[in-house]
């Protein structure tokens, strides 16, 4: 049993042991910082689960991947560490749900939040896009390809993870070229 002072120094100790653990500098990339190169991986992140979409090596299409059930941060990252390792990732894209007016919900600070987890987890960059009105999109293309509503449910999280991705190509290609693409 600890007294308070051997506690004290014990969760002193173990943050000290936890952040000479971190290697990454925490720090969410830019677009510049993105390889050249590369399948992307994108995540819509949502309170139940993301939605999980990638890109071909070639960066032109984008598609949807089944999506992860959000049960806890561990299992999330590990879910995700696999895919990126399956696919050989490059990048992993976060999306960024700003309100149509562009300020911050509580649900843009979580994705904030999630970007900077994952930056500090993976050895790839970690970038985040504007993801407004990703999810409405997802559901008409989704039933305009005369998905039920049942299937549109299961479906629309990683199809607007496939709409983020494609929306992040897009702005890299831009911003490559010399064209401000915006953030």
């Amino acid at each position: 049993m600890f007294n308070s002072g051997g506690l004290v120094n014990y969760l002193l100790t173990l943050i000290q042991v936890q952040q000479k653990e971190i290697t990454n500098p925490g720090r969410v990339a830019d677009v510049f910082d993105v390889p050249a190169d590369g399948r992307i991986l994108a995540i819509d992140p949502g309170t139940r689960r993301c939605g999980i979409a990638v890109c071909d090596e070639l960066r032109v299409l984008a598609r949807p991947l089944p999506f992860i059930e959000r049960k806890s941060w561990k299992n999330l990252l590990s879910n995700i560490k696999q895919i990126v390792s399956d696919f050989d990732a490059k990048a992993l894209v976060i999306g960024l749900p700003l309100e149509s007016d562009g300020t911050e919900s509580d649900m843009s600070k979580e994705a904030r939040d999630m970007a900077r987890k994952f930056s500090l987890s993976l050895n790839i960059p970690v970038v985040l896009q504007d993801e407004r009105v990703t999810s409405y999109e997802a559901k008409g293309r989704l039933w305009r390809a005369g998905k039920d509503p049942a299937e549109t449910r299961k479906l629309v999280d990683s199809e607007a993870a496939a709409i983020i991705l494609t929306d992040f190509l897009d702005r890299l290609q831009k911003e490559s070229s010399g064209v401000n693409a915006g953030p």
